[in-house]
């Protein structure tokens, strides 16, 4: 995966995200816990955020971003609107360090383990894009189950995707 379709995959997801966090009814919505699922809404977004800003934006991108990944998981009422600043920084840190990649960098190693592995920085890339998909799915059920609507959002947008000339 190279670095321009990886940055298209993951803001994709991103802009998705902030579809769904603007979906629900008010700030609380998304603290909602529900039956039967690990986390609410907003630890999901508050996660990936954090997730991107730290493994692209501040590992791959120098940006300086400390992550807090305890917090990501603690936290809770954090208004909608941080919420969708917290998904703002994360696709500026994605879009500004993957635009500055050098395409040999992608054949590299990944500079720091993830899991206890040492992956190519292209295979971490799909991997990121994957998580990120993983989780909006997770969220886009939350927010269902949370207000009972069936209503998308256009997460998994074919027409955010470039197409062959």
């Amino acid at each position: 995966m190279n670095a321009s379709i990886a940055s298209t995959l993951i803001l994709r997801e991103l802009r998705a995200m902030h579809r769904e966090v603007d979906a629900y009814p008010n700030d609380g919505a998304p603290w909602r816990m529900m039956p039967g699922l690990p986390n609410s809404g907003g630890t999901l977004v508050l996660h990936c955020a954090g997730n991107l800003q730290h493994y692209i934006g501040a590992v791959l991108g120098g940006t300086g971003y400390v992550r807090d990944r305890p917090a990501e998981f603690s936290r809770r009422n954090v208004p909608r609107s941080e919420l969708g600043a917290e998904l703002d920084r994360a696709m500026s840190a994605v879009e500004q360090s993957l635009a500055a990649l050098p395409p040999e960098v992608l054949r590299r190693p990944f500079p720091v383990e993830v899991g206890g592995r040492i992956l190519s920085t292209d295979v971490f890339l799909a991997h990121s894009a994957s998580h990120l998909a993983y989780h909006l799915g997770q969220l886009d059920y939350h927010r269902r189950l949370v207000t009972g609507s069936n209503e998308p959002v256009g997460a998994m947008s074919l027409d955010e995707l470039p197409t062959v000339p």
